[in-house]
C-alpha cells in the first residue's frame, strides 16, 4: 500500500490505468481517445503531411488533421465490408476497357490484340492479288468491340486500329485523323455530361494508346517523335518495339536506351503506374520492374508451338528455335500484359478521367468564353465590390442607352427615306397633271383663235372617223 500511494503521489494516477488527458475546457478527456498526431518518440500513428501552394489553406489543413480523433472500436461495425461491397457492384455493372494502337502495317499489331485478350478480336486476313491491293489515300480509323467474360466478370473491349498510318510516301499531317478520333470522343463525353439527364453515360474515351515502333534498332524516325508529342498530352501513351524477336538482347538494351534519350529530349510524357503511400515493398518493387521494361519489347502470336522438350505454348518456330511469347526471358509481352490488363488497367481509366480528360475539358471551355469566377477563391472587400457592381452597371446602362439611340437613328432614317419616297411620288403626279393641264390649255387656246377668225373648228374634208384619199 505504501508504494501504491507513493506512485499515486509521483505520477498523480493509479498504476496500470492511462492517465486523463485535459483539454482546453477544463474536462478530462477518455483515457481511450487517440489522436492522430504522432508522439515524438515515434509512437502512436505515422505522421501525416500536407502540402500546398496556399499557406492559410496548409495551416487550415494541418489544424483539421490535428483535430482528427482516432478511437478504437469495442465490437464490429461494418463499414470494413465497404472494399467487397464495391467488389460486388463493379461486377454487376462491368467494366470497359477501351485501347488504340497506332503503328505502320505489318508490324503485328491485330495479332499482338489477340495475343493481349487471348480472343480472336481481329478476323483472319485473307490474301489478295498485288492487282486487288489498293492503298487508302488517308489514315482510317476503324474500331472493334467485343464483350469478354472471365470467371465471372465481363470486360467491353474497344480496340481502335489506325490502318494506313505511316504506310505514304508523305506522312505530313497522317496524324490528324488520329487525333480528330481522340477528341470527337472527348467531345461526345463531354456533350453527354452537360445533359439534363447524365445516368446512362457511355464512356467512348481512349483509355490507353500502345505506339508500336518499328525495330530498326536506331532510334525514333522524326515521324514517330512527331506523332508521339501529339498523342501524349490526350492518351495514356505506352511505347512497345514490335517484332523484338527480330533483335538480339544487346541491340533490344542499346534501342531501348536510344528511344528513351529521344523521349526524354523531346518532353514527351510516357504512361507510368502511380505511387501510393500505403503501398507495400512487394507492390512498389513490381511497378518499378514493369516500369524498367518500358519501352516493352513484344512478340505477338496466336497459334500453339512445340519446344524441344515437349510443351506446348504459344510462340512462333524458328530455325534456332522457339520463342515464347510468355516467356519474360524471351520477350516483354507478360509486362506489358501485366501493365494493360492485371494491375493498371484502372490507373490508366483514372488518370485518362482526371487528368487528360480534365484538361482537354478546360481547354475546350476557356476557348468557348467560358471562364470561372475567381472571386470565389478570395477575400471581397465590401466597398470595392460595390464599386464594381456600381461601375458594371454604368457600363449595362450605357449599352442600353447606345442601343436605344442606335435604334432610334435606323428608325428616322426609315421614316425620312418613306417621306423622301412619298415626296418624289408627289411631284412626279404634279408634274404629271401640271404638263395635262398645258396641253388642255393649249388646246383650248387653239379653239379660241379659230372662233375669232371665223375659221371652223375641225378642217374641211377631215370628219372625225374618216379619212379622205
Amino acid at each position: 500500500m505504501a508504494d501504491l500511494h507513493s506512485q499515486i503521489a509521483t505520477n498523480g494516477a493509479p498504476p496500470n490505468r492511462p492517465s486523463p488527458v485535459p483539454q482546453a475546457n477544463g474536462k478530462a478527456a477518455s483515457p481511450y481517445v487517440e489522436r492522430s498526431n504522432p508522439m515524438p518518440n515515434g509512437s502512436g500513428s505515422a505522421p501525416q503531411t500536407v502540402t500546398s501552394k496556399d499557406p492559410k489553406a496548409a495551416a487550415q489543413a494541418a489544424s483539421d488533421m490535428r483535430n482528427i480523433v482516432r478511437r478504437k472500436l469495442t465490437g464490429y461495425v461494418g463499414f470494413a465490408n465497404l472494399p467487397n461491397q464495391w467488389h460486388r457492384k463493379s461486377v454487376r455493372k462491368g467494366f470497359n476497357f477501351n485501347v488504340m494502337v497506332v503503328g505502320e502495317s505489318g508490324l503485328g499489331k491485330s495479332t499482338l490484340v489477340n495475343t493481349l485478350f487471348n480472343t480472336s478480336l481481329y478476323p483472319p486476313k485473307e490474301r489478295s492479288p498485288p492487282s486487288a491491293e489498293i492503298m487508302p489515300k488517308t489514315v482510317s480509323i476503324q474500331s472493334i468491340s467485343a464483350d469478354i467474360e472471365e470467371n465471372g466478370v465481363r470486360l467491353r473491349l474497344t480496340v481502335v486500329d489506325t490502318p494506313g498510318f505511316g504506310d505514304f510516301v508523305n506522312n505530313d499531317a497522317s496524324w490528324g485523323p488520329i487525333i480528330e478520333n481522340i477528341e470527337q470522343r472527348f467531345d461526345a463525353y463531354l456533350d453527354a455530361e452537360n445533359k439534363v439527364n447524365r445516368m446512362n453515360i457511355v464512356d467512348n474515351r481512349i483509355h490507353a494508346c500502345v505506339y508500336f515502333i518499328q525495330p530498326t534498332g536506331h532510334s525514333l524516325k522524326p515521324l514517330d517523335v512527331e506523332v508521339m508529342r501529339r498523342l501524349h498530352t490526350k492518351v495514356n501513351l505506352i511505347p512497345v518495339i514490335a517484332k523484338a524477336d527480330t533483335l538480339t538482347d544487346e541491340e533490344i538494351m542499346a534501342f531501348k536506351q536510344r528511344i528513351l534519350a529521344d523521349i526524354q529530349y523531346h518532353n514527351i510524357q510516357i504512361f507510368e503506374g502511380p505511387r501510393y503511400e500505403l503501398d507495400d515493398d512487394e507492390t512498389i518493387a513490381e511497378n518499378n520492374e514493369i516500369m524498367s521494361k518500358v519501352p516493352f519489347a513484344v512478340v505477338g502470336a496466336n497459334s500453339d508451338v512445340q519446344t524441344p522438350d515437349g510443351r506446348k505454348v504459344r510462340g512462333r518456330r524458328y530455325p534456332w528455335g522457339v520463342i515464347e511469347v510468355d516467356n519474360e526471358e524471351h520477350c516483354d509481352f507478360v509486362k506489358l500484359r501485366q501493365m494493360l490488363i492485371r494491375t493498371h488497367m484502372e490507373e490508366l481509366k483514372e488518370n485518362t478521367n482526371n487528368t487528360l480528360y480534365e484538361n482537354y475539358r478546360s481547354d475546350k471551355l476557356t476557348a468557348m468564353g467560358v471562364a470561372q469566377d475567381p472571386s470565389v477563391f478570395k477575400e471581397v472587400n465590401p466597398a470595392v465590390k460595390q464599386e464594381e457592381e456600381r461601375s458594371l452597371h454604368e457600363q449595362k446602362l450605357q449599352k442600353m442607352e447606345l442601343e436605344m439611340k442606335m435604334v432610334f437613328q435606323s428608325k428616322v432614317a426609315e421614316k425620312e427615306s418613306k417621306l423622301k419616297q412619298s415626296e418624289e411620288e408627289l411631284y412626279a403626279r404634279h408634274k404629271e397633271m401640271k404638263d395635262q393641264l398645258e396641253r388642255q390649255r393649249a388646246d383650248l387656246e387653239e379653239k379660241k383663235a379659230r372662233i375669232e377668225s371665223g375659221r371652223p373648228l375641225e378642217e374641211k374634208g377631215k370628219r372625225k372617223g374618216f379619212s379622205l384619199r
